[in-house]
């Protein structure tokens, strides 16, 4: 998949970025979130606005700024200010943006069994591989030419750099 293969640098940034936290730390587990919080619910704001759901009619089952405030609210902490998220502007940018976060979701599902036990879970834990492969389907039926795929790359790239910027600004934080 050409989403894939040309995000693989961002995704790998995104991916060091992230692991600074020790998601075994309830302290730094809680900067993990309030960093994911600021991207989620300025990207699903986002997404919801440019008409993700014209492009997936399930989005809102999808959307998990939800489950981060929750579990945030578990802990006692309010939701982060939203982090400015990249203009989208057509189907194919949503499905970039998309492209991002449903993948987020499937690494989740791994990093939820690094969270200690007594801590709260429902935002890593919400996986579902079925939304995984209906999304992929979706991108290779609706990004066929060049011009379509350049939009939805430019924006995965564009969302790939806010989850970034998301963990770069709660690095070091300590949220007790």
């Amino acid at each position: 998949m050409l989403l894939r293969e040309r995000t693989r640098p961002d995704h790998d940034r995104v991916d060091s970025a992230f692991a600074q936290f020790d998601l075994a730390d309830p302290a730094d587990y809680r900067a993990f979130l309030l960093a994911q919080a600021s991207a989620f619910l300025s990207i699903e704001a986002a997404l919801t606005a440019a008409g993700a759901e014209d492009v997936l009619p399930d989005w809102p089952k999808r959307r998990r700024a939800g489950l981060v405030l929750a579990d945030l609210a578990d802990l006692g902490l309010s939701a982060p200010p939203g982090l400015p998220a990249p203009r989208i502007s057509s189907n194919a940018a949503v499905l970039g943006a998309l492209y991002v976060i449903e993948g987020s979701r499937l690494g989740g599902a791994m990093l939820a069994r690094r969270v200690s036990a007594h801590l709260p879970r429902r935002f890593l834990s919400d996986s579902d591989s079925s939304r995984w492969r209906s999304l992929v389907a979706v991108i290779d039926k609706e990004l066929p030419g060049a011009a379509s795929q350049a939009e939805a790359l430019a924006a995965a790239r564009a969302v790939f750099a806010l989850f970034a910027a998301a963990a770069h600004a709660q690095a070091g934080v300590c949220v007790p």
